[in-house]
């Protein structure tokens, strides 16, 4: 029987890698609640904040190709403090923004760091974590995202209220940084990959990982799965604010409750998808997360507490899709190929997302600041689509997966 257990190490390396998730969701959340005022305060139009949202994705899309090619040839933790410490610098420079044209520079500038991060993050967990472990590892670090909205969201809009929008920026700078400094100081070198022997150039690592079929579906996986949340997720308190009527007051308590219920929800679907099928827990948060999405983009002024359950409910299916499709999809790449695959695989999320976050941008429409959003429920249905492409391409995956550990077995 396989060890399950972490040791005291492995526990040391979930929760730095679950506090650098942590500060990299908070820095791209916080964009979502922040909407509303940044529309209002720098009088943006639909069209243009989705451009903000994409300006992180897209050029997090890019450096992640860029790096995919050397992503195997160094010590990931040295690969790890470099780009955060980018990313770091990037969140500062949103910070001190003073127009649109700034703000869309700056999140550029973030995006090339901070999309590179979660693809290491992955191939260091890939690395140190035995496959029957990484669904427990996956809920953990998916608790960053939890934990990123029961005390960073909350924190970031009271700070924005009491301040004004720059003020959230300014605070993930100053966790980011005692986040470098752990890893510096207590993450071990991650070398073992490099005792692979390579007899290709950065370039050819590329081609090569692209080219292998089996691949192929984690990489068509990654753009379907990204692409249904970018579509809604940044127009989040823009739709709460001006259709459901959710007061200012009420956001950060709005997003704090999904918080904890996140936080409390992803470790126990992490245990669950070590434990039974992971197509089949795919499928039924999937079906879950339709009907929520379907209920949700087509509620209109409804009480708080409505609003409350609604997300959470919605959220429940969203983000208990993200354990099982991972943790199969890490299983895709060989050893030497995993930092190049993740590179590519991270991506593809952020440039789908980026496109989908413009696309909604598109779809929806605002006639003033003011004014509820208009074809929210259309995004909805568009979203609904794509989950149940990527339920198909989940299922694929998983015959690879079974093919390749076969395979490795015999």
């Amino acid at each position: 029987m396989e060890k399950t257990s972490f040791t005291g190490y492995q526990k040391l390396v979930i929760a730095i890698l679950a506090l650098t998730q942590f500060s990299v969701v908070l820095d791209f959340m916080v964009l979502s609640p922040l909407g509303d005022e940044l529309i209002k305060t720098m009088s943006l139009t639909t069209k243009q904040f989705g451009i903000v949202v994409a300006a992180y994705s897209i050029s997090a899309g890019l450096s992640g190709f860029l790096t995919a090619g050397f992503a195997d040839s160094f010590d990931r933790k040295k690969l790890l403090l470099f780009f955060y410490i980018g990313f770091i610098f990037g969140t500062l420079f949103c910070g001190l923004a003073t127009n649109y044209y700034y703000l869309v520079i700056a999140r550029f500038i973030t995006g090339i760091f901070g999309g590179v991060i979660g693809s290491i993050s992955m191939a260091i967990v890939a690395d140190i974590f035995a496959l029957q472990q990484r669904g427990r590892v996956m809920g953990f670090l998916q608790m960053g995202f939890g934990a990123s909205q029961v005390m960073g969201i909350p924190i970031s809009l009271a700070l924005a209220n009491v301040f004004n929008w720059k003020a959230p920026f300014f605070l993930i700078v100053g966790i980011a940084s005692v986040i470098w400094i752990l890893i510096f100081i207590k993450v071990k070198p991650i070398r073992e990959h490099l005792a692979i022997k390579k007899d290709h150039s950065a370039f050819q690592h590329i081609v090569r990982t692209l080219s292998n079929k089996n691949y192929h579906l984690g990489f068509l996986a990654a753009v379907f799965l990204s692409m249904g949340g970018f579509l809604i997720m940044p127009w989040g308190s823009t739709f709460s604010r001006n259709n459901l009527h959710v007061t200012k007051e009420q956001l950060p308590i709005l997003f704090m409750i999904v918080g904890i219920f996140t936080l409390i929800i992803m470790p126990l679907f992490g245990k669950l998808s070590d434990k039974i099928n992971k197509v089949k827990l795919f499928t039924i948060s999937t079906t879950w997360m339709v009907i929520m999405v379907l209920i949700y983009t087509n509620l209109h002024d409804v009480p708080f507490w409505i609003v409350i359950v609604a997300n959470l409910l919605m959220m429940m299916g969203v983000m208990t899709r993200i354990i099982p499709s991972n943790t199969l999809i890490t299983a895709l790449p060989e050893m030497q190929d995993r930092g190049a695959f993740m590179s590519i695989y991270s991506s593809l999320q952020y440039l789908s997302g980026g496109i989908a976050a413009v696309v909604g941008g598109l779809i929806i429409h605002q006639k003033t600041k003011s004014s509820p959003l208009e074809n929210f429920n259309i995004l909805g249905i568009v979203m609904i689509f794509i989950a149940l492409i990527c339920v198909v391409l989940i299922f694929k995956v998983n015959k690879v997966v079974q093919a390749k550990n076969l395979k490795e077995n015999s």
